[in-house]
């Protein structure tokens, strides 16, 4: 590739099919239009040509906003092009004078007079001239006059650019830089030159060469320890990259950009170096002494080693090879929590994501507050309130061409990166038909939330309890549930469920309502073979009893009928003949706990429950058949029955006095 900095010096290009543009973070948006480029450049027997600014025009334009961040410098696009085999990338000095030039000039004095094009690949919302005057249809109007074909880039295709500009920028000040390198397809990229500083690092046995960035406009992610892949003349090495303001060094205020290059020991000051960050290893800490850095270090060494082992290049994929995922939030009456966390959500980084809100015919102005400030986002709605069970059975009905759902309560608050963990896992495993992410307190941060936690288990007797919640009583989150384990039921709060297999299970069961839904449904899944799995890389916030509260007798009634329902359609016959006469006891002795409490409304919600029950039996034995029948068409191997726990949780619990999941 020939790079060109002097319009002056340009050479006489043959047959030229040009495209235009800021090509920030050159990401897969824009190699497909390289691509294109290059495609028709071969067909014309021609040169493929790209043109782009420096300095970014924004910055000349406006230069007062210092709200400019780019994923790539112009010297790491001139990098990447050539990696993607343009012939020619011309770099066009942009300053006050060429910003003045006027629509007309811009195509003959510019365009035509240096590059003799023979076609233009350009946008639909492409801009240029004075006052942004010219259009790609000004452009068409000069074609015949000289001489140029003009071809339109598809409406989608520029969007989906802008998108993934915006969610790699995310993903990176977010510290997902491996979600941003799958949306770029390459490595995020750092040059810089080797500064001498206060060189402490040696002191400690981790000697560092410290990079100074020369563009004040690139985006530098957060502070914290980075696996990084290093260029230096030529030759590629391995490292560990710190990005912070040394907390433990209080002598030192400025944020140094630090790099610990393996076997490596050669004097390398003022040479330039490009750093490829592979994934985020920790945030920045702060530490009582030096030596408990150095120890720090020492297993950040072996964390970032295992990282870039396992790191390869053909771990970047096609976008159009991301699993199609739909976010559905089934919505009644929360327009305050769509106004508080839709903003958030939309910051969500997986690239193949589609956010739909269910409405479940809502009596507030949800509907006028999602149509005025997010006409974007798909809208269902239903003509009913058919709760949470129903709704999402009338909804995923009209959500086809997706490969997962997610079911997500209008009460959440995630993190950008919440999604790539679980279908990350999901990809891997085909045996996964289901899965959640670690559910903690949007009130209290670092305690679990009770619809869910970090994984949902079943006693013996079919009482639902969860790591990290047991009963009404909730853990703090110490990270004691942070590996990824199989579970017996994942929370209808953040439900991750593969779409064909969510209909071929038969969906939730609208009788439900609300309540137990999910537990019934990932029952069936169990008795099919399914696994059930809790990711807690993946982490949400939950208000928690947003649409039903927790402590109503409505909840009481719900719970102990759904419990009854899910337990006849799922148990064997020969258990139910035993267990269904000891849970009348058992949820006679509960009536007695909530009569020393004084709530004597809960107690009629037990009586109700069982009156609703009893009656029909009938009606559920027809369903107890078609559940078996759904089961046995996805059938994938013997039952599962991971996640079951032996013993009663409530005899553990009020017996035993065991408040703690790990006790069990």
């Amino acid at each position: 590739m020939r790079v060109h900095r002097d319009l002056n010096a340009l050479p006489d290009f043959s047959n030229a099919v040009i495209t235009i543009g800021s090509f920030d973070g050159v990401h897969q948006g824009h190699q497909s239009i390289i691509e294109q480029v290059k495609q028709i450049a071969s067909q014309q027997k021609g040169e493929s040509v790209v043109i782009t600014f420096h300095p970014h025009p924004r910055s000349i334009v406006f230069p007062k906003d210092t709200s400019l961040r780019l994923i790539t410098t112009t010297e790491e696009k001139i990098h990447l092009f050539e990696r993607y085999q343009v012939d020619h990338l011309v770099v066009v000095p942009f300053t006050v004078e060429f910003s003045q030039m006027s629509a007309d000039e811009y195509i003959e004095k510019f365009l035509v007079e240096k590059f003799h094009p023979k076609c233009i690949v350009i946008g639909y919302d492409h801009r240029f001239g004075l006052s942004r005057q010219g259009d790609i249809n000004y452009l068409r109007w000069h074609s015949q006059r000289f001489g140029y074909e003009v071809i339109e880039i598809e409406p989608h295709q520029v969007d989906d650019m802008t998108v993934s500009s915006t969610k790699i920028r995310n993903a990176l000040e977010n510290c997902a830089v491996k979600t941003a390198a799958q949306l770029m397809g390459h490595y995020f990229p750092l040059l810089g030159t080797v500064v001498k500083g206060q060189q402490i690092g040696r002191t400690i046995g981790f000697p560092t060469a410290n990079i100074e960035i020369n563009d004040r406009f690139k985006l530098i992610p957060p502070d914290g320890i980075y696996a990084v892949k290093l260029w230096l003349n030529g030759h590629d090495y391995r490292g560990m990259l710190y990005i912070g303001t040394r907390p433990t060094l209080p002598q030192y205020h400025n944020r140094t950009i630090e790099v610990n290059i393996f076997d490596f020991d050669q004097d390398i000051y003022e040479q330039q170096v490009t750093l490829e960050l592979v994934d985020f290893v920790r945030h920045d800490q702060k530490f009582d002494q030096l030596v408990d850095l150095a120890k720090q270090l020492d297993k950040d060494r072996i964390a970032v080693e295992k990282v870039l082992l396992a790191a390869s290049d053909d771990d970047f994929l096609p976008l159009d090879h991301f699993p199609k995922v739909a976010v559905v939030i089934l919505n009644y009456n929360g327009r305050d929590y769509l106004e508080r966390f839709l903003p958030i959500l939309l910051k969500s980084t997986y690239p193949n994501l589609e956010l739909i809100i269910a409405d479940n015919a809502s009596t507030d102005d949800s509907i006028e507050f999602l149509e005025e400030h997010y006409p974007q986002l798909r809208l269902i709605e239903l003509p009913a309130n058919y709760g949470y069970a129903g709704g999402y059975n009338e909804a995923l009905r009209q959500v086809s061409g997706v490969d997962y759902y997610v079911l997500l309560n209008s009460d959440i608050e995630v993190a950008p990166n919440w999604v790539e963990p679980i279908i990350q896992i999901m990809e891997k495993d085909q045996n996964i038909g289901a899965a959640q992410p670690k559910i903690l307190s949007f009130d209290q941060r670092d305690t679990f939330e009770y619809a869910g936690a970090a994984g949902g288990w079943l006693d013996t007797l079919g009482y639902p309890f969860c790591r990290g919640r047991i009963f009404a009583h909730t853990e703090k989150d110490l990270g004691q549930y942070n590996s990824t384990q199989e579970i017996f039921w994942a929370t209808g709060a953040a439900m991750f469920i593969r779409a064909e297999l969510f209909h071929k299970i038969g969906g939730f069961d609208a009788d439900y309502f609300a309540h137990a839904e999910e537990i019934d449904l990932c029952w069936r899944l169990k008795r099919a073979g399914y696994k059930i799995v809790v990711r807690p890389q993946s982490v949400v916030y939950h208000v928690g009893g947003g649409t039903l509260s927790y402590n109503t007798p409505r909840k009481t009634y719900l719970n102990f009928r759904n419990t009854l329902f899910t337990i006849y359609k799922n148990e064997t016959f020969g258990k139910l003949l035993w267990l269904l006469p000891l849970r009348l006891i058992l949820d006679g002795l509960a009536a007695v706990l909530f009569l020393s409490q004084g709530r004597l409304d809960h107690i009629g919600a037990i009586v109700q429950a069982h009156w609703s029950f009893f009656p029909q039996l009938k009606a559920l034995r027809q369903k107890r058949q078609e559940a078996a029948q759904r089961v046995a068409a996805c059938r994938i191997q013997a039952e599962n029955t991971q996640g079951r726990y032996s013993r009663s949780i409530a005899m553990d619990y009020y017996g035993r006095r065991k408040r703690h999941f790990k006790e069990l």
